[in-house]
């Protein structure tokens, strides 16, 4: 699907056509959580406020053993 951004007012937003909005059962107002993805894109999910206190914790995790985990993954 082809989504276009377009000036809104004084910003730039997405508009998701209806069927979209429908089948993902989103409802006007609720809020997204929008995670970029490796090459360039993006994953956007109902936002959840857990999941991003999880995601906060992780980060803080993978900070703090940056090293440890680098050698794992080798």
């Amino acid at each position: 699907m082809k989504i276009e951004i377009r000036k809104i007012g004084n910003s730039d937003g997405l508009l998701l056509p209806r069927e979209l909005i429908q089948r993902l059962d989103l409802k006007r107002g609720q809020e997204l959580h929008i995670t970029e993805l490796a090459g360039g894109g993006f994953q956007a999910m109902p936002y959840d406020p857990d999941f991003e206190k999880t995601m906060e914790i992780a980060d803080q995790v993978m900070d703090k053993y940056r090293d440890a985990l680098a050698a794992l993954a080798k």
